[in-house]
Order: structure tokens, then C-alpha cells, then sequence
């Protein structure tokens, strides 16, 4: 049996749910963890993030449910309003991460969306994904042209197989089955108990 997280770098609930992708990783170190992003921003979602007006009280019901924090520099990102969320980018960042680091997947895209939801820099520039490989010990060079011919629709078309349509959901997969271990929040203790059931 395996782990499929399938998340959007941008989506603040995924953001949310990173305590416990780690607590429940950190229960299982024998089970394998596969990341998918998601294309929660693309085509005629890329838009300035002044038009997404509803995200802050979202933010702040994030918060108040989950205790999951927004750093200054994403708060100042998105009092200016004019950044665009790309998920597509963001897909690309992901996918050239992991392919240095497969099984570190999980916690690259914990830092990923740390660089967004804490340090306000943009998924779409190379440097974010430079800074998180130093970070990891990566090669950051390969890193970034991984980056820049990487393909995120073959990561989007895996969730959509998976039937995933929000984000984060976590999925348990057994052969040809799949179950949903969770979508959108849910504690450590939800997630366990019905991984429990799969036996």
C-alpha cells in the first residue's frame, strides 16, 4: 500500500493540512508517499489575486479551523493584489523537485508552499525552486531546468484518473483500489483510524 497526496501548491487548505501530512508520515515511515498537483489556478483562473477577493476570509477560517498561519510577506503579497496564482508553474516547481528527491516528495512540497504561504515568493519564478533544493540539498541547477521543461499536465490528469476534484485530499492506494483517507481537513486521528480499517 502506498500514500497519494494530491494537493495545489496555492490552495491554502493543502497549505492546512501540512501538520498533518507530517504527523501521519512520521507514524508510517514504511509507506511510500506519492505527491500529484493539482490545477487548482490555470487558464482562466490565472488571474490577479485582487479578483479572488473571497480568499481572505478564507485565510482567516483556515486559521481559526486548523491554526495553520499566513506569514507577513503572503499577507503583503496579497494586500497588493496584483500576483497571479499559477498552478501550472507551481505543478512544474513540484515535479522538477521530486525528481531529484522521490521520496522526500511529501516534505518538497511542504517547503513549497511554505515559500508561497510564509515568504511570499511566487511559484513561478526559478529562484523559489533553487532556494528550496540548497535547502534540501539538491542540485539546484538541475533543478531549475528540470523546472523549466517540466510537464504539469501529466500530473493533472493523475488526480482527475484518481477523481480528485479538491484539494488536498489523501489517498490510500491497495492494488487497483483507492481510498480517500481524507479531503480537504482532517485530523491525525481521523486519518488513522481509517487507515486502521484498511487493515
Amino acid at each position: 500500500m502506498n500514500l497519494v497526496y494530491v494537493f495545489d501548491a496555492y490552495c491554502g487548505w493543502s497549505h492546512a493540512f501540512s501538520g498533518t501530512l507530517e504527523e501521519v508520515i512520521a507514524r508510517h515511515p514504511d509507506l511510500p508517499v506519492e505527491v500529484v498537483s493539482g490545477g487548482l489556478f490555470t487558464g482562466q483562473r490565472r488571474v490577479p489575486i485582487r479578483e479572488f477577493a473571497f480568499l481572505k476570509g478564507a485565510n482567516a477560517q483556515i486559521t481559526a479551523q486548523t491554526g495553520a498561519r499566513f506569514g507577513e510577506a503572503f499577507d503583503a503579497l496579497f494586500a497588493d493584489g496584483s500576483f497571479v496564482m499559477d498552478s501550472e508553474a507551481a505543478a512544474r516547481g513540484l515535479i522538477a523537485l521530486r525528481q531529484f528527491a522521490p521520496d522526500r516528495a511529501a516534505e518538497l512540497a511542504i517547503a513549497v508552499q511554505k515559500a508561497y504561504f510564509h515568504d511570499g515568493l511566487s511559484l513561478s519564478n526559478a529562484k523559489t525552486y533553487r532556494t528550496v533544493a540548497d535547502a534540501f540539498g539538491l542540485d539546484s541547477d538541475a533543478v531549475v531546468g528540470a523546472f523549466k521543461t517540466a510537464v504539469p499536465q501529466d500530473d493533472f490528469q493523475r488526480a482527475a484518473r484518481l477523481g480528485v476534484s479538491s484539494f488536498p485530499t489523501l489517498i490510500a492506494v491497495r492494488g487497483n483500489d483507492a481510498f480517500v483517507l481524507a479531503r480537504g481537513h482532517a485530523s491525525v486521528e481521523q486519518i488513522e483510524q481509517r487507515l486502521a480499517s484498511l487493515g
